[in-house]
């Protein structure tokens, strides 16, 4: 049986347009995963994934893992409450178009629904502007949390493209 899944493209082109979110919890930190560790990686696409249906990594061997975190253009950044990881985020720079995307991002459960998404998603935001970036893109779908479309505008993104697909 086939599902219909809407999917929006999302970008912002300045971290200008950046809307930070008002919420900055004292308990909350966000720090790069270095050194890279595809164990976290894997833990937090199969935790969060499984409530979204990410799929696509599910069939992925450790060495596949080890060579997509190994990648020097991947960045994983995690967002711990209280010395507990809540959440991450997944960066893919691509110097050559001057872009940035948002791979992954997402809360554990018990994270979900505190506003910690606002926080996350703009420290994701920050933390893709370079020097040389131009753009900063992600899409989501109909799958992702019920608040992820919003989210995303109202931290200044504009959708570019939407689509519907059947999985």
């Amino acid at each position: 049986m086939s599902i219909k899944v809407e999917r929006n493209y999302l970008e912002i082109n300045s971290l200008k347009d950046l809307k930070t979110s008002k919420f900055s919890p004292d308990d909350c930190i966000v720090d790069l995963s270095d050194p890279a560790d595809f164990q976290i990686n894997k833990f937090f696409y199969k935790s969060i994934g499984e409530e979204h249906r990410w799929t696509d990594r599910l069939v992925w061997t450790d060495r596949q893992w080890i060579a997509y975190i190994s990648d020097q253009k991947v960045k994983t950044y995690i967002l711990k409450k209280a010395n507990e990881v809540a959440g991450y985020f997944e960066l893919i720079f691509h110097q050559e178009k001057k872009e940035t995307e948002i791979a992954y991002l997402g809360l554990l459960k018990e994270y979900q629904n505190k506003n910690l998404g606002s926080f996350l998603l703009t420290s994701a935001i920050k933390n893709s502007f370079s020097d040389t970036t131009k753009r900063v893109w992600v899409h989501t779908c109909s799958l992702d949390h019920e608040h992820a479309l919003n989210n995303y505008i109202s931290r200044g993104m504009r959708v570019y493209k939407t689509e519907s697909i059947l999985i």
